[in-house]
């Protein structure tokens, strides 16, 4: 009995290998539902004068100026000059350097009341107050869904991108 439960082992075993290493062996993170199935290059600086935030026109004339990416363009960016955005020492806490495409992040804890949020080995982050509202509704504990952005035209800013809904935030490194 023992050699048929050994022999039995190693046949699942030997069957299973292939598919094990097909997939590394750790579970995949999911395909981005947003901007067309694909993770969006990092916003390019805005440059001119501008009035208002860069909003997508749909084909029913409406105006979508919600924070998002569509076709690798990221709409509804306050300006540059906006003063919501104004640090008086930017990267006080130092830079979050892993940032772009190439890096998704789960989010381990939410601290509600001070709107912060924190990735695996203990970095941490706040949310703009102003994006509060849009981030409270996002899915926290779905896995690597989210994409931190450096912020071309607010300089000390960060821009959370959620892979699945194509929304993003605002929000400042504060360390580890």
């Amino acid at each position: 009995m023992k050699t048929f439960v050994v022999f039995l082992s190693t046949l699942i075993l030997v069957i299973a290998s292939p598919a094990i290493a097909q997939h590394g062996g750790a579970p995949q993170p999911m395909a981005p539902r947003a901007n067309q199935g694909h993770l969006p290059p990092p916003p390019a600086a805005r440059s001119g004068p501008r009035v208002g935030t860069d909003g997508e026109r749909l084909g029913n004339g409406r105006i979508n100026e919600t924070p998002h990416v569509n076709h690798n363009q990221w709409y509804g960016h306050d300006l540059p000059n906006d003063s919501r955005y104004r640090l008086d020492h930017p990267f006080v806490h130092g830079h979050f350097n892993n940032f772009g495409p190439g890096f998704r992040y789960n989010i381990l804890r939410v601290d509600r009341d001070h709107h912060r949020f924190w990735f695996p080995g203990g970095f941490y982050f706040e949310v703009a107050a102003w994006d509060w509202p849009v981030f409270v509704d996002w899915c926290w504990d779905c896995g690597g869904d989210f994409v931190v952005y450096e912020d071309p035209d607010h300089i000390g800013w960060y821009l959370l991108y959620n892979i699945h809904t194509g929304v993003y935030v605002h929000v400042q490194y504060f360390g580890m």
